[in-house]
């Protein structure tokens, strides 16, 4: 089943009840549900291999991953979504009933597709920085070596490093994770994101 959406605005409670009888995934945006189409194999692979370095490192620092199913409720700008990575440390936070939706991830990445990079960088940059607990924002390019990694300073603003060359090194500053380049890229093959892009 897939949402039908004729009616042009949904409450997020109408929202979350077709979500869950759905077999795709939507995201709500302040009453307006949009599906989310597939990813490339490289796009997988990012998200993946970032998961299992960041599941490895944090085991014993009591923050947890969560990928891709994982759904981010933002109360201030009515928006539901689903990033392609987050960390939560300590406890999740759950938009009660179910453990289906937080609220409190500190650190999100996105791995950027040519349909989604503007907003990425954009509005959803702009509304995960309402949530509190959010200070660390990692962006991965799928066509070529670029990372972009902003972090909330203490007095509030967000600072942004670029790596571009596989001997760069990325490291997070909410938990300790570091990671080059060349490790995060390694399954890429970039002539296939130009090829399958179809997000």
């Amino acid at each position: 089943m897939t949402i039908a959406t004729e009616k042009q605005v949904y409450t997020p409670e109408e929202y979350l009840k077709l979500e869950k009888e759905s077999t795709d995934k939507h995201e709500y945006r302040d009453g307006e549900i949009i599906l989310m189409t597939g990813g490339t194999t490289n796009h997988n692979r990012l998200v993946l291999d970032f998961c299992t370095y960041l599941n490895l490192a944090l085991m014993e620092q009591n923050s947890e991953v969560f990928a891709g199913d994982v759904r981010l409720w933002i109360p201030r700008y009515r928006e539901y979504t689903y990033p392609d990575v987050m960390i939560v440390q300590e406890q999740p936070i759950y938009q009660l009933p179910g453990t289906t939706t937080i609220t409190n991830p500190s650190l999100i990445v996105e791995v950027l597709s040519k349909s989604t990079k503007a907003r990425d960088r954009g509005d959803k940059f702009r509304y995960y920085r309402s949530i509190s607990e959010f200070k660390e924002y990692i962006l991965i390019d799928q066509y070529n070596i670029l990372v972009e990694h902003f972090v909330k300073t203490i007095e509030g603003k967000w600072v942004l490093t670029e790596y571009e060359t596989k001997e760069a090194v990325l490291k997070l500053e909410s938990v300790q994770f570091e990671i080059t380049l060349q490790e995060l890229y390694k399954r890429i093959n970039f002539s296939e994101s130009e090829q399958e892009e179809t997000v």
